[in-house]
């Protein structure tokens, strides 16, 4: 019987819950003994020429090692991670001759003991010279103001796609438009960033930090210090949170090896929560124009989205890059023959953007799925039934959309069918007419979305696994996905398991070590499993096949007749169960002496005297996978205070196969209070001046339990041709739904009091402007 399927417990837990993680504040590595404290000194201008900083009076403070700026780091810039990006826009690792965001590293102080630091903070003297801030990026867009007088442009992308055409609505009977804000959002991971670097007496480099990818940092590392990558060792040890902003260093984390090297001792770096929310990149980010027309009888033919990205101080993250996964999802899950998407991404005096849950796709599908709510109050129809209606059919995949996307597989309608069912629409929308009827101050919303998404996209890559079974049984498996709570130690686990035939507590996973893994890819996009799973799932395979040969000299039978009996991890001839050696015999057998390798061993084995069970896989996808889904939001609205409970958020998030329940709906849970909570209460918000207004959390809105209903989550599964495991990504699908679901159903609570549109988020006093002004009372 296999495992996969079920619902497992996350093994990781019970260390987690009790004895705790061990995280890169935690590590005690001999390499750190006495390691020093890195604070940095952060500007207090958004946009100013920096004239001066002056250390010379917080060096001369008890305990401070140095004080270093700019001029002394004699590292160049760090470049774009996109070669398309203006190199003009590279980012220093301590500002030099500008500043370009509230937040921005100056200098940076190192002591014997953190609270030195933090005394000498104040001592720290800088000179600015104020330049004018840009903080809108429409207004940035028309160039007035350069932050990179060198680039001449605050453009550090653009792209029309051959557009906009004028005859693009022509034969379209309603066209209805909106300007769309997509709010600025903090991650807010549990744990914020975090690295320690020391170098060793041969001159290598180790690097522990709360990162994504080691590797790639590995690379990145030892590109910007001029070393092999052999010389450099990254250690992500347990990540609490990622959701993006952690895939790569940013300048902080970078300049530490800089700091080891000149003061010849190991620092250390722990970002405070303000740090975290100032500094640390945001997300999302978009100001969007939408046009969709089509005809009376609710047919969508032409769809057009113009974007502007605020892409923050540097395009140093994959921010300026977003509106790309932006266009490649834009027609969402329909079938609209004509769709158009122009960009623009530009740099504001802002903290820089990156990555985050759902990078671009959700921006998407809030711009589609609103669109879709306006043309269907437009022409009269239930919003249900103009989704319905232009779904991509079931019998159509693959489909490749008007922008060129190929979506793998699917069954939209089925989805939204569930979500509805799930919901009880007609018995909400019942409930909605009589609570109006009755002059109800508590309007009822009911919101819908309708959502596909990508996952290791856009270009699919690969990754690394090494599958190995030691001498006593016991199976270690090395990835190089790397997670911040996803699991894998779980996942990974399961699938060696159910391939191999043996207990699940026999498998130990291995990751996040540059050193004990010989490469990876990180863990972003929602790829882990479907790339990473995939990959060892085939290690895990081949090392069966090595079992099973070696298994059948110890049965004197043929490899083509032995079998693993999961149940009892025995193997026998088959039809015959009552001779049979076990995973623990064969292992001992494997690693006695013997002739040479066990057939189909790892390639380039070669002979040997010991017969090892060990396979390397590197699998490469063959292409993204699509996941997708409905979500079906109820709210209740004070129309007096404009305060919003959401009452009910229902769920259909189809990720393929599902391999373990218990991890998917975590997954799930987690993206569905971030999606609502993005719709109702979090923004990352600057005044004119460029000063972060919300830069603790008792300014930023994060979520609680509290403001939450508990998620009714309804499973579909539809699987993906593209790997074996049939998986797509799930970490992202919660994200991407639910936020259109609670808007819509905001705006929807808010129609027959005239009310066209609220953006997000949709907090009490947007509300209570947007409902004010359809009354006329603040005209």
């Amino acid at each position: 019987m296999s495992i996969l399927g079920s619902r497992v417990l996350r093994v990781e837990d019970p260390r987690l819950l009790t004895v705790g993680g061990t995280y890169a504040a935690d590590v005690r590595d001999p390499l750190l003994a006495g390691a020093a404290t890195v604070t940095f000194v952060r500007s207090t201008a958004a946009h100013a020429e920096l004239v001066a900083v002056d250390g010379s009076e917080a060096r001369a403070q008890p305990g401070i090692l140095g004080v270093f700026t700019g001029a002394d780091v004699e590292l160049d810039p760090v470049p774009p991670p996109v070669p398309m990006f203006p190199a003009a826009m590279s980012r220093p690792l301590l500002a030099r001759d500008r500043v370009r965001f509230v937040g921005e590293p100056v200098a940076a102080i190192v002591s014997e003991r953190a609270e030195q630091g933090a005394d000498a903070y104040g001592s720290v003297l800088v000179d600015y010279e104020p330049l004018p801030a840009v903080v809108d990026p429409e207004t940035a867009a028309a160039d007035e103001e350069l932050l990179f007088p060198d680039a001449g442009t605050n453009t550090a992308l653009a792209f029309d796609g051959g557009g906009p055409t004028d005859d693009l609505f022509a034969d379209c009977e309603v066209v209805v438009t909106q300007r769309l804000l997509n709010p600025r959002v903090a991650a807010v991971p549990m744990e914020g960033r975090s690295a320690a670097a020391a170098w060793d007496d041969q001159g290598r480099l180790h690097v522990w930090a709360s990162v994504q990818n080691p590797h790639a940092v590995r690379d990145l590392v030892a590109r910007t210090y001029g070393l092999d990558a052999a010389d450099v060792r990254v250690i992500a040890p347990d990540v609490g949170g990622g959701f993006g902003p952690k895939i790569g260093l940013h300048a902080e984390e970078l300049l530490l090896p800089w700091l080891a090297r000149r003061l010849r001792c190991p620092v250390r770096w722990h970002e405070t929560r303000t740090e975290n929310l100032t500094g640390m990149s945001h997300g999302r980010a978009q100001v969007q124009d939408i046009e969709l027309g089509g005809r009376r009888d609710g047919t969508i033919e032409a769809y057009r989205l113009q974007v502007v990205q605020d892409t923050g101080a540097y395009p140093s993250g994959y921010g300026a890059f977003l509106p790309f996964l932006t266009r490649m999802m834009a027609p969402g899950p329909y079938a609209i023959p004509r769709v158009e998407v122009g960009f623009r991404s530009v740099v504001t005096s802002t903290a820089p953007v990156h990555s985050y849950r759902g990078a671009g796709r959700p921006e998407a599908t809030a711009a589609i799925e609103r669109a879709i709510d306006l043309f269907a109050a437009a022409i009269d129809r239930d919003p249900t039934e103009v989704r319905r209606q232009n779904l991509v059919p079931a019998d159509s995949f693959p489909h490749t959309t008007a922008v060129g996307t190929t979506y793998d597989s699917g069954d939209y309608e089925r989805a939204l069918e569930l979500a509805l069912e799930a919901a009880g629409y007609e018995k909400l929308r019942a409930e909605q007419q009589a609570r109006r009827a009755e002059g109800d101050p508590v309007a009822l919303g009911i919101g819908v979305s309708c959502y596909v998404e990508v996952t290791a996209g856009p270009v699919a890559g690969g990754e690394y696994a090494r599958v190995e079974v030691g001498p006593e049984g016991a199976v270690t498996v090395y990835t190089g996905a790397s997670p911040q709570g996803q699991g894998h130690a779980t996942s990974f686990a399961m699938v060696t398991a159910d391939t191999l035939g043996v207990p699940l507590e026999r498998v130990a996973v291995v990751h996040g070590d540059t050193d004990r893994v010989a490469s990876g890819e990180g863990t972003y996009g929602s790829r882990s499993l479907q790339v990473g799973g995939a990959a060892v799932h085939r290690a895990a395979t081949t090392v069966l096949e090595q079992a099973r040969a070696l298994a059948g000299e110890l049965l004197e039978a043929g490899v083509e007749d032995v079998v693993v009996d999961k149940d009892t991890s025995r193997f026998h001839v088959v039809g015959a169960p009552a001779v049979a050696v076990s995973w623990l015999e064969v292992a001992a057998a494997a690693a006695a002496p013997g002739s040479g390798p066990v057939a189909g061993d790892a390639e380039g084995a070669g002979e040997r005297d010991v017969r090892r069970l060990v396979a390397e896989d590197h699998f490469n996808a063959a292409g993204s996978t699509y996941p997708f889904g409905a979500h079906v939001a109820v709210v209740e609205v004070d129309t007096d205070t404009g305060q919003v409970d959401l009452r009910r958020l229902v769920a259909v998030d189809d990720a393929g196969r599902i391999l373990n329940p218990v991890l998917a709906e975590g997954q799930r849970h987690g993206g569905l209070a971030q999606g609502a909570a993005q719709a109702l209460y979090e923004e990352m918000a600057y005044d004119e001046d460029g000063n972060p207004l919300t830069a603790t959390l008792a300014d930023y809105a994060m979520v609680s339990a509290a403001e939450l209903p508990s998620f009714e989550l309804v499973a579909m599964e539809t699987p993906t041709p593209l790997n074996e495991l049939g998986a797509k990504g799930i970490g992202e699908s919660g994200t991407i739904g639910s936020t259109p679901a609670v808007q819509s159903a905001v705006c929807d609570a808010l129609t027959h009091l005239g009310v066209r549109h609220v953006d997000l988020p949709c907090t009490p006093e947007r509300v209570w402007r947007a409902l004010r002004t359809a009354s006329g009372a603040l005209d």
